[in-house]
């Protein structure tokens, strides 16, 4: 069975890279003594698997894994109160929100979420920063230089760029920027996203927000392409 949490990463926990949040994961699920399925081969590992990283030092409300549970050695009554059972277990900023059973071929994060919505609170104002937006989203082309397997390579950005809205920041001087960017066939970073325009924007605080995964007639979040396991757990859903 597979089963896919949806979680938060606030305040402290932020500094936290990719690979320190796979272990405290992985550490937190052998300490609730929650089975999982493990690979075979000469190394087995714990069949889990994370959504799209995060930049460290960003925060999140919606971070997502996906984790093989051996149901065979595991309680059928007792799954849903897996994040119950975990939480005990994980440090303060990460939070459970939500948890679905996936049903169906499955495919993985990294491959089904097709964009994020990111806040971005920047230095510069918003009279400054509603004219770099427009001219952003007026634009037919933004090219930027990035390296690729250790080559510098030329991309046009502007179909990676869904929307773009600015707001007055936490601090009146600061302007904040509600961006939805894409993650398919590559991810554009928000740290790119801010060197698209003239001049280039200096980035304060970074948090996403929301997650989607987009097919020809619909628009899911990651939870709602999977199976509630009891309609009256508000965990369920996003």
């Amino acid at each position: 069975m597979i089963l896919r949490l949806q979680t938060t990463k606030i305040g402290k926990i932020r500094f936290a890279s990719h690979r320190d949040i796979a272990k405290v994961w992985e550490r937190s699920l052998r300490r609730a003594e929650i089975p999982l399925i493990y690979s075979e081969g000469f190394s087995p590992r714990p069949k889990i698997a994370f959504g799209l990283a995060l930049p460290t030092g960003a925060e999140s409300e919606c971070e997502y894994l996906d984790f093989h549970l051996d149901d065979k050695r595991y309680e059928a009554c007792r799954i849903k109160s897996i994040p119950e059972e975990l939480t005990n277990f994980l440090p303060e900023g990460i939070e459970i929100t939500g948890m679905v059973r996936m049903q169906g071929k499955y495919v993985s994060l990294q491959q089904s979420v097709t964009s994020t919505v990111w806040d971005i609170e920047v230095q510069e104002n918003k009279e400054l920063v509603d004219a770099w937006a427009e001219e952003i989203l007026s634009s037919d082309q933004l090219v930027i230089e990035r390296t690729r397997k250790g080559k510098k390579v030329i991309d046009d950005i502007r179909p990676y760029i869904s929307s773009v809205n600015v707001q007055i920041g936490d601090s009146s001087n600061n302007a904040n920027l509600k961006a939805e960017l894409k993650t398919q066939p590559r991810s554009l970073r928000p740290s790119e996203f801010l060197t698209s325009g003239q001049p280039n924007l200096t980035m304060v605080r970074l948090r996403r927000l929301k997650q989607f995964i987009d097919t020809v007639d619909s628009r899911l979040e990651p939870l709602e392409v999977g199976e509630c396991l009891d309609s009256s757990l508000e965990l369920c859903s996003s």
